[in-house]
């Protein structure tokens, strides 16, 4: 039998170079990639993702589907415990589902469970209002997972959750804006099932004594860092680096292509980009080239849609709404519109570069057709919390992120970001799509996955149609680690656990 994994060497704080503030380390109520960074090496669910994103258990055993797909049963892991020491119960389970069904961002994901139940400490069972298919797929991802936390901590508000998970590292200090130190968990149990890591679970250890996200929101900055060794890895590399820190033998590069999808989001709720007529004037008008030359130094591919060309679930559906670069068309539909020359505010970040400067640019092709387009810069969580209010969202017309787990789970998680507790597209209430809201309800219904994906297909065109939302191009994420370390690949998000130094 193989034997499971053994830390080569023991000790010593690894210092991680990120490029992005973090708000909080509630995964449930945040969907943010710095927050995903630091909390999913603290926390565990009962199914996680292997290595190619297909669904595996992690703090459940086992589990079992009843023939009607109406009853889950999920045999939890014994010898389990929390950072404080608690062990892990059913009960805890329970807690956790109820504090993710009353706050989490991606609540919506449960809407089909009509109860859960625990039977004994270690059973958990999940009874269904209605069959759906896509169930486990759901509570497997990583975008925001149904993270397990002591049964005490269940009634703590939204973005204040205290920081105590079972995974291989606890929390020793959050200052915002600076950096989080993690340590290891002497008391983690791995679990046995697996032998190596994959993924966000498997067989996990703890090598190191800490690791410690430090925020190095300057480029520049993580680039000297990382040559120096003052940081041992770092999330990002300007691709204007790239070529000369491969040189250096001290550092090994590690390119991910696809890494997201760059985005605007628009805000339906909020003149004028609550008109129709206006958002597909924008939308007629982007070059997207120039946009993601701009955000990446030329190191991206155009793409059409939310999913990669290489997925099963890719789809060029709307494409003849992509990078049309057409100005005489925009200023018809601008016209058309009804547009008074009033503000339209651009809300992006500096923590992410790449957003800042898809928004600048975006902003001088929109003022080219005497659009008033204005910046509003404030940092990411900022960002976030402010895109994330609930509709009507004033303040702001056009959202810069990236779609970057969601695309690689799939496309039921990308199109989540439409359909879910709080999507990205922002109709005033009464005013939803229905054409997406049938869609959406055939995407997780339908038994046969060709009429899901059929469904997904109709909802990527009618999105790009109605310019919910701009996908400019899938940009490439450059990594770099010191050569010194041992056990680093890259993920979704870094991943500490199986990572030593030499």
């Amino acid at each position: 039998m193989a034997q499971a994994f053994k830390c080569p060497k023991m000790g010593g704080d690894f210092v991680f170079g990120q490029e992005a503030n973090v708000n909080s380390l509630d995964q449930m109520t945040s969907t943010t990639i710095s927050t995903r960074n630091v909390a999913m090496n603290i926390y565990e669910a009962l199914m996680a993702r292997d290595e190619n994103n297909n669904p595996i258990t992690d703090l459940a055993e086992s589990f079992t589907e009843s023939p009607d797909g109406l009853v889950y049963t999920f045999k939890i892991r014994q010898g389990v415990k929390f950072h404080n020491g608690k062990a892990l119960t059913s009960a805890d389970v329970a807690a956790s589902w109820d504090r993710f069904k009353r706050v989490a961002a991606e609540r919506n994901i449960l809407d089909n469970v009509a109860k859960w139940e625990t039977p004994d400490a270690h059973t958990f069972v999940v009874t269904m209002t209605r069959r759906q298919p896509t169930f486990i797929e759901f509570i497997s991802s990583f975008s925001q997972p149904i993270v397990i936390i002591p049964s005490e901590h269940k009634d703590d508000a939204p973005q204040q959750l205290r920081t105590v998970g079972t995974g291989p590292f606890q929390l020793v200090e959050f200052l915002p804006g600076s950096h989080v130190r993690l340590k290891r968990f002497d008391g983690y149990t791995p679990n046995t099932k697996y032998t190596e890591r994959t993924g966000f679970g498997g067989y996990k250890q703890a090598c190191l004594d800490t690791v410690t996200f430090r925020i190095v929101t300057e480029p520049g900055a993580r680039v000297a860092g990382l040559r120096t060794g003052e940081l041992h890895a770092v999330e990002d590399i300007p691709f204007i680096s790239v070529a000369d820190l491969r040189r250096d033998n001290r550092i090994t590069i590690l390119p991910l292509e696809n890494w997201w999808v760059h985005i605007a989001a628009a805000n339906a709720s909020q003149a004028p980009t609550d008109n129709v007529k206006f958002r597909q004037a924008v939308m007629a008008l982007l070059d997207n080239e120039e946009i993601m030359e701009a955000s990446t130094d030329g190191n991206f591919k155009l793409n059409v849609g939310f999913q990669y060309p290489h997925q099963a679930s890719y789809t060029d559906a709307g494409k003849e709404f992509y990078n049309q670069k057409n100005a005489t068309k925009a200023r018809a539909l601008l016209a058309e519109s009804g547009y008074k020359g009033e503000p339209v505010v651009l809300l992006t970040n500096k923590d992410f570069t790449s957003m800042f400067n898809a928004a600048l640019v975006m902003s001088q092709q929109m003022q080219s057709i005497g659009i008033k387009a204005e910046l509003k810069v404030v940092d990411w969580p900022t960002a976030v919390q402010t895109a994330a209010a609930p509709s009507p969202s004033p303040g702001w017309n056009f959202f810069f992120t990236g779609y970057g787990t969601q695309p690689a789970l799939g496309a039921l998680a990308t199109m989540n970001f439409f359909m879910g507790s709080n999507p990205n597209y922002k109709p005033r209430p009464g005013q939803e799509d229905p054409v997406l809201k049938v869609e959406w309800e055939n995407m997780n219904q339908s038994v046969d996955p060709k009429d899901r994906q059929a469904a997904f297909v109709k909802m990527q065109h009618r999105i790009l149609e109605q310019a919910y939302v701009f996908p400019f191009g899938s940009l490439t994420k450059v990594q770099g680690v010191r050569s010194n370390v041992v056990g680093y690949k890259t993920f979704r998000i870094p991943r500490f656990s199986n990572v030593s130094f030499q």
